[in-house]
């Protein structure tokens, strides 16, 4: 099972499923990241914490600990 956090620089994915409950997982929708929606991965810091993605036309920046809940396609 491949996660956002595992995604390289400059690739775009398409997200699987969120894992996490709750407040958590509401958040990470609430940004947009939702079932069969793409994501391009525009930089990850050095440590890899955080991930900056494009999303929907807009950019986040996720934490790792937030983008291991990502399952890819």
């Amino acid at each position: 099972m491949a996660t956002l956090r595992d995604a390289k620089c400059g690739q775009t994915v398409k997200v699987a499923k969120i894992h996490g409950e709750g407040a958590v997982k509401r958040r990470i929708m609430d940004m947009g990241i939702t079932k069969n929606v793409e994501i391009y991965i525009r930089k990850v810091a050095p440590f890899g914490d955080p991930v900056e993605v494009t999303v929907r036309g807009y950019e986040l920046s996720l934490r790792k600990a937030d983008a291991e809940m990502v399952e890819l396609q």
